[in-house]
């Protein structure tokens, strides 16, 4: 049961980010660009690393599942 009800809140949660996206994606624009995010380009190509962003998203998803999930 626990399995279905997290399946669920995963399919809410990206319904959601959809939406966002599109009808307002000036809203996330800040994603991606924050002080720490490691982008190199060159001739040969690109290189982005996320680092600061993906910390972010770690913290606040890790606050979130303390919420929902904690017993």
């Amino acid at each position: 049961m626990a399995i279905g009800k997290l399946v669920l809140l995963i399919g809410v949660v990206l319904v959601l980010l959809g939406l966002v996206l599109t009808y307002a994606p000036g809203l996330l624009s800040w994603f991606g660009h924050l002080p720490g995010d490691i982008r190199k380009e060159g001739e040969g190509g690109s290189f982005y690393l996320p680092i600061t962003s993906m910390i972010v998203v770690s913290i606040v998803l890790t606050i979130l599942i303390n919420l929902f999930f904690r017993r």
